[in-house]
């Protein structure tokens, strides 16, 4: 992942299913990685694998006590995210907006200005 802006990063940790599942937990409250991985059909390194990737977006963090590693999700981060498609969002629909009225507009004859 080189020379990759934040939401470049987060978007691509957000491309995989399994990413997008575990975010969606963690969205609910901290959870071991244990109980992350208890709903895939993967092996623990393979959740691991994600974690870090969703680790290294900035979406999630994790601590270690003892032998139990709990995993946070990172609420700035997705926020950023939001922010940036709630943008996109707002154009579309002026734009839509803007067609919807020029589209209601009553058609003049051919010979007629405006």
């Amino acid at each position: 992942m080189l020379n990759q802006q934040p939401l470049d990063v987060v978007f691509q940790a957000l491309g995989d299913p399994a990413r997008r599942a575990m975010v969606e937990r963690l969205t609910l409250g901290p959870a071991t990685v244990s109980a992350l991985a208890a709903p895939f059909a993967m092996s623990l390194p393979a959740v691991l694998q994600h974690l870090r990737v969703l680790e290294a977006s900035g979406l999630v963090r994790s601590e270690k006590s003892g032998r139990i590693r709990t995993c946070h999700i990172e609420p700035a981060r997705l926020r950023a995210a939001e922010h940036w498609i709630a943008e996109r969002r707002a154009m579309w629909e002026r734009r839509l907006d803007r067609l919807g009225g020029l589209l209601a507009e009553p058609e003049k004859p051919q010979g007629e200005q405006k």
